[in-house]
């Protein structure tokens, strides 16, 4: 969490016009720490899946129900399978980046966490800078 925070941190120094290049040996280090670190491999592991960024941003929009999920995703002409939605949040939730409430004996509602609003708001302002 905080090698991304540090990399938004470089991003706004950007944006603000202040010297923030990296020497590539920082770069290497900072790649390096992000590559081999137990604390991020669980989350990258999860993002490499199908649907999980499409999932986290279910959650940051208030979509953390099946019912809701899946009327976004037909509205758009999006595929996103009950299954697959399941699975994910399932792992989202295990991360700490959601939290589920029961509704009934088979269903769930979940919700994002801080910290999963805090990655999936980086992972939005990732995107839109493509």
């Amino acid at each position: 969490m905080d090698i991304l925070l540090k990399t938004q941190e470089i991003i706004l120094k950007k944006e603000k016009g202040e010297d923030a290049e990296m020497s590539s040996l920082q770069m290497e280090e900072e790649i390096t720490k992000i590559l081999t670190s137990p604390k991020l491999a669980t989350i990258k592991a999860m993002l490499e899946k199908d649907h999980a960024i499409d999932c986290l941003f279910l959650l940051l929009m208030g979509k953390g129900r099946w019912k809701d999920a899946k009327a976004f995703m037909n509205k758009h002409k999006l595929t996103l399978s009950d299954g697959t939605f399941r699975a994910r949040m399932i792992e989202i939730e295990h991360l700490g980046l959601a939290k589920s409430t029961q509704i009934d004996p088979l269903k769930k509602y979940y919700t994002i966490t801080q910290k999963g609003e805090e990655i999936a708001r980086l992972l939005l302002q990732l995107l839109q800078k493509i």
